[in-house]
């Protein structure tokens, strides 16, 4: 008897999952699921919603709720990979700025004529911000930030090094050969470059209202594009 009233006991009401603990089950596998999770999509979802969100409303403005619901992950895993919001913006930051160093090293300047190579540099310049609005959108709210963050980044202070030094050997060849002037710095150029193209599309609405022209179109886009990489030839050349 004493037996079967122990058995009783075991399989009695009180012994079965209660809702709570049911809850905390849930809850257990959900937690148990971001570590079966492929963390290296998991992390680049994460960074191209936080592009998009901050892009869109700047770091002020940007919640860290709708970029986790874009990426399609949970909120903490945010916190998880990146521990603030602070933290995910500059890796943000930090992948736009390598996505356009990385392709200026492809460029293979080195490779070509000093000035087809400089035509390359500056052409390749405008394509980037008209092909990602993006860019311009993060560098123009970091400035609103005073860089701040930037100085927080030794990698971002870093990744510019190896393409000073390209467009820097670029210039001596030009120097040499005689098509470029020996006045000119390597960084002075850089700033000159992509502050000619910069400028355009990140004013090109105002630009447009002002002079009555849509400038955005595809033929202003292309005279616009001629036109800068022969004003920054014209401006190298002895």
């Amino acid at each position: 008897m004493a037996s079967i009233a122990s058995k009783s006991r075991s399989q009695s009401p009180a012994s079965k999952p209660t809702p709570h603990s049911a809850k905390s089950a849930r809850s257990a596998k959900d937690t148990a699921g971001p570590a079966r999770r492929d963390a290296a999509a998991t992390r680049e979802a994460l960074i191209a919603a936080a592009v998009a969100e901050f892009s869109r409303n700047g770091f002020a403005g940007a919640r860290v709720d709708e970029i986790a619901s874009t990426a399609g992950v949970n909120k903490q895993l945010v916190y998880h990979y990146f521990e603030s919001k602070q933290g995910l913006y500059l890796v943000a930051l930090e992948s736009v700025y390598a996505e356009i160093r990385e392709k200026e090293q492809r460029l293979s300047l080195g490779e070509l004529a000093p000035e087809e190579a400089m035509a390359q540099l500056v052409g390749f310049s405008f394509d980037y911000l008209a092909e990602h609005p993006e860019f311009i959108a993060l560098l123009a709210d970091e400035n609103r930030n005073q860089g701040q963050h930037i100085l927080e980044s030794e990698r971002l202070q870093k990744m510019h090094s190896p393409f000073i030094d390209m467009l820097e050997a670029t210039l001596e060849r030009g120097v040499k050969s005689g098509v470029f002037r020996p006045d000119f710095d390597a960084i002075n150029l850089y700033i000159s470059i992509a502050g000619i193209s910069y400028f355009f599309f990140s004013n090109n609405f105002t630009l447009s209202a002002i002079f009555g022209k849509r400038l955005g179109s595809r033929a202003a886009l292309a005279q616009r594009r001629r036109h800068v990489i022969e004003f920054a030839l014209n401006a190298l050349r002895p």
